[in-house]
Parts: C-alpha cells; sequence; structure tokens
C-alpha cells in the first residue's frame, strides 16, 4: 500500500449534519445531540482533522446552532441544505466547491460518534494502493460491516466473484438478499470527478423523493468504474444513533473504550 501517498496528499470531508433527529425526541439538530456530554459530532470532527486538510459541513436543521456550536474549529466550511432532499442531495450542495478539485474525498455522517482513524486510514489506503502508471484509482471504495443482525440496513450485494454490484435497501431485498450479513455503513472514499459525474445521475425515485448516496456506488459500477466494498469497520463503528435508547448504548461502549485506554 502507498501509506506515504495516503499521508502526503491533500484530502476532503464531506460531513452530513442537515437532519433534525425526530426520533431523538429533541429539538436539537440531530448533530448536536449530546453524547457524554458532547456533541455527538464533535467525535468524527476529533478523528477527521487530522487526517484530512478541508471539512465541508453540510448544515440544514437549525444552522446557525450548528455553526455557532463548531466555530472554534478552523478547517470547517459550512455548506447549506436549504432543502433536505435526501444525503445524495447534501453532496450535490456541495458541488460548486468541489468542481476544481481532482483528488479524494471522504463522505460520512456528523452522527457516527464511534468512528475510528484506523478504519478511515484503510479506506484512504485501499484507495491509493494502485499500482498502475496513470494512477486509475477507484471511484468508490466504501467502508462496510459484518452484522449478525443486519435488520434495518442496506446489504452489500457481490457477484459470483466477489466483486461489489450494488446496496439494497431491506425494504427492497429478497428473502435471499435478506440473509447477506455485510452491510453498508455510509462510509464512502470517492474520487472526486468521478462522483461529481455520477450525482448528475441520481434520481429520487422512491417514496420520499429523495437522492440517496447509497445509489452511487452502483451507478459509478454501471459506468464501468471500479468500486471496492471493504469489511473493515469495527463492531463498534456499526453502533448507530436514532434514538435515546441507542445514545445510551452508545455512551456505554464510548465508557467502556477509556477504561481499556487506561
Amino acid at each position: 500500500m502507498k501509506n506515504n501517498e495516503n499521508n502526503s496528499v491533500t484530502k476532503i470531508a464531506v460531513v452530513m449534519a442537515a437532519g433534525k433527529g425526530t426520533r431523538m425526541k429533541s429539538e436539537l439538530p440531530k448533530v448536536l445531540y449530546p453524547v457524554l456530554g458532547r456533541p455527538m459530532i464533535e467525535y468524527v470532527l476529533d478523528v477527521l482533522e487530522p487526517m484530512v486538510q478541508r471539512i465541508l459541513v453540510v448544515v440544514g436543521y437549525r444552522r446557525e446552532l450548528v455553526r455557532e456550536v463548531l466555530s472554534s474549529r478552523n478547517k470547517l466550511q459550512f455548506v447549506e441544505q436549504t432543502e433536505q432532499l435526501g444525503t445524495g442531495h447534501a453532496v450535490m450542495v456541495c458541488r460548486e466547491l468541489l468542481t476544481d478539485y481532482n483528488g479524494v474525498l471522504l463522505v460520512l455522517a456528523g452522527d457516527c460518534p464511534m468512528i475510528q482513524a484506523e478504519t478511515i486510514n484503510k479506506l484512504f489506503d485501499t484507495y491509493y494502493s494502485t499500482d498502475t502508471p496513470d494512477k486509475n484509482y477507484p471511484a468508490c471504495v466504501l467502508g462496510t460491516a459484518i452484522k449478525d443482525n443486519p435488520t434495518g440496513l442496506g446489504r452489500i450485494v457481490r457477484n459470483s466473484n466477489g466483486e461489489f454490484t450494488g446496496i439494497v435497501e431491506e425494504r427492497d431485498a429478497t428473502p435471499e438478499q435478506r440473509l447477506i450479513k455485510e452491510v453498508n455503513m455510509s462510509y464512502y472514499v470517492f474520487h472526486t470527478p468521478d462522483l461529481l459525474n455520477a450525482l448528475g445521475e441520481l434520481r429520487a425515485n422512491n417514496s420520499q423523493n429523495e437522492y440517496y448516496i447509497t445509489d452511487i456506488p452502483a451507478v459509478l459500477k454501471n459506468q464501468n468504474k471500479k468500486v471496492i466494498a471493504l469489511p473493515v469497520l469495527t463492531p463498534i463503528e456499526t453502533l448507530g444513533i436514532n434514538t435515546i435508547e441507542e445514545a445510551n448504548i452508545v455512551e456505554n461502549a464510548i465508557r467502556n473504550l477509556k477504561t481499556i485506554n487506561e
């Protein structure tokens, strides 16, 4: 792997932070919901800031409050998503700022406080591991996880050669696909020009009339671009927060990590 290249090149991250988080039963934007007394997005930014040169934070619901809470961080640039039309749309609103950028782009949600730097580095290392003279980087490397109970999560579909073919949401999955234990956790590394091109093919052909970032890897695959699904997420990184009960589980996990590291 070309670790030296990973460490030396410019990297940009997009952090999706526009949602309300209705199930949290709070008036706060979801990413500001406290986890052990800190807004959950702070844990994400703590990991990203040493790893990337620029972070685009997509804000929407109560955006001024998010700006205020994060105002002391100097790598951030806030991008407004005035209408919350899905995760794909959250990346679309960043297009103008990325038009002249030809490098690697990390895209992930601001509500994943269990994110681990080692995992992000593995995604970057895989992206840069190409040895071709023309540096034909993958269009996308997505971080996946193996879960014994994958209920509610998008399944990673592979062909007979083990190559990624798409992400199937549970509601659209066949009984056979629902048995798949490899799941999408919304950790994406993109070659930016390929991503921007694929965004133009996104369609809101779903019950929510929204644009989903989860559709992008399949779009790229259909364009004969290289897409790699990498099952590198650790069990703690699969702990998401959509309810108060899940927030309590994450808090306990963080306490346990602190105890182990002391």
